[in-house]
């Protein structure tokens, strides 16, 4: 009786996606820690010698060998969980917004790209209400396509609820600056045009600044202005986004509730195995005579005597004598050479 094989997980930061490495090919989005996924089966444990005894056999002598596990190279991606992605030019004030609303210190200076990695913070509305917040570094111009330091990152913001579009009230052009930022976006993922998003104007600190808010605001109605040194308009600006936020959580979980049809099932038959000639004989494919040869230990010949009465049974002999095998010749099934040996 074999020892039962204990599962091995590999713990990872939650938001991270799995690929497959070579193909690209999605496998799992990992944001539920409560939720592991499998993304390589153990192989199928090999019975031990009691499990073949029988009336013709009252003390086998042999037993399975255990099949291998698969083996899978795995390209990991985190994206960062945040419900609210701050996206802006570099030196917009992300990083002061940040530090202002939540208790992330992230690096504050006054040249660009002073923010070289994503910041996460928490804000504390009250006891019960938080909002989760991400600081992109600085998007420019063509970061889609590689320019600046803010296409490595435009992924993480790709899971927030919301996006705020933060511009500097001394922006030479801040209508072509939110064109810039949102034009990027886009073409980054087509995700982020079903986002909702906030444009906030940043340094209403500014005596000059305050007065050019109020013809912005003309052609943007729905814009806010807040001050990320004094905190000015920060208050209001965080009920709103809360308030969008709790509605989109409401309206998620009420559509992960609704009932999913069952998926319909086709039923098909599939030959056990296909056979194939070879120059030197033949290849046998099929997943349970591939495991067989897995599972057989080669060196115990009870083993291989009950290898070979198992293929007998499935029929191999039979049609690789209606095939014309000749004696002699290469039977390839997975990894194992057989010499083919007529009755």
């Amino acid at each position: 009786h074999g020892k039962r094989g204990e599962p091995t997980y590999i713990k990872v930061p939650e938001g991270t996606v799995v690929r497959n490495w070579g193909t690209g090919e999605f496998i799992a989005d990992l944001t539920d820690p409560e939720k592991p996924h499998l993304v390589a089966d153990g192989g199928k444990g090999g019975r031990g010698n009691a499990r073949f005894l029988s009336n013709k056999n009252r003390a086998p002598m042999f037993a399975e060998k255990g099949e291998p596990g698969e083996e899978r190279d795995l390209a990991l991606e985190l994206k960062i969980i945040a419900e609210i992605g701050l996206v802006g030019l570099p030196n917009a004030g992300k990083s002061t917004f940040l530090s202002r609303v939540t208790a992330a210190t992230p690096k504050i200076a006054d040249y660009p790209f002073t923010t070289l990695s994503p910041n996460l913070g928490v804000s504390q509305l009250s006891e019960y209400r938080t909002l989760t917040i991400a600081d992109i570094p600085g998007i420019i111009e063509g970061a889609a396509e590689g320019k600046g330091l803010g296409h490595e990152f435009l992924r993480h913001i790709e899971r927030t609820k919301v996006l705020v579009f933060l511009i500097d009230l001394g922006d030479p052009d801040p209508f072509d600056t939110l064109r810039v930022l949102e034009q990027e976006l886009e073409a980054h993922s087509e995700v982020f045009a079903t986002r909702p998003r906030f444009v906030v104007f940043n340094k209403c600190d500014v005596t000059e600044y305050r007065e050019r808010f109020g013809e912005l605001r003309v052609e943007m109605p729905d814009a806010y202005c807040i001050s990320g040194v004094t905190g000015e308009g920060m208050a209001p600006l965080l009920e709103v986004l809360w308030n969008t936020v709790e509605r989109l959580r409401i309206e998620e979980a009420e559509a992960a509730s609704v009932a999913k049809p069952e998926p319909q099932v086709e039923y098909t038959y599939s030959a056990p195995y296909e056979i194939e000639a070879t120059r030197g004989g033949f290849r046998v494919e099929g997943k349970n005579i591939e495991r067989l040869m897995k599972m057989t230990d080669f060196t115990n010949d009870e083993a291989v005597r009950h290898m070979q009465h198992r293929l007998e049974r499935m029929g191999l002999f039979k049609a690789l004598k209606r095939l014309g095998a000749q004696e002699g010749q290469t039977i390839l099934i997975g990894e194992a050479e057989l010499e083919y040996r007529p009755d």
